[in-house]
């Protein structure tokens, strides 16, 4: 079975909201990395360097709360109903790609499966019923 997270946007408070959950469910943050650590930090305005691109707080052995800062600056904007995803993890490529593929029947897909910087094999989509959906798979770690 694979791991599933719920991930959340802010707009621009990430931290602000992450130091409060820490503040109430207590434990570390396991990943924490800012917009000006990215491979694009070229393309951001300096106002959103510093912003969080990627959060995560364990929240128990099978849950972690996860989050980043939706920029307007690159074509985001927040509003209410966009502001979380549900995060799936699973174990190989075959299992992302199908899940990708299932989820995305009447949907649209917002990025396709691709490996991408921090190690990843990820996707995201928005289902048919309009709940979107992040495949994050880490095959072999």
């Amino acid at each position: 079975m694979f791991q599933t997270n719920l991930y959340l946007n802010f707009p621009g408070n990430t931290e602000d909201a992450f130091d409060f959950y820490k503040s109430v469910f207590g434990g570390e943050f396991e990943m924490l990395s800012r917009f000006a650590d990215t491979p694009a930090a070229a393309q951001i305005p300096e106002s959103d360097q510093q912003k969080i691109m990627h959060v995560a707080l364990k929240l128990g052995e099978n849950l972690t709360l996860m989050g980043t800062d939706a920029l307007e600056s690159m074509g985001q904007k927040l509003t209410v109903g966009n502001n979380f995803s549900i995060s799936l993890h699973p174990t190989t490529k075959t299992d992302a790609d199908k899940l990708y593929a299932d989820l995305s029947q009447g949907g649209t897909a917002a990025m396709p499966m691709q490996e991408m910087f921090w190690g990843a094999y990820y996707g995201m989509l928005t289902d048919k019923f309009g709940v979107q959906w992040m495949i994050n798979c880490e095959e072999g770690k």
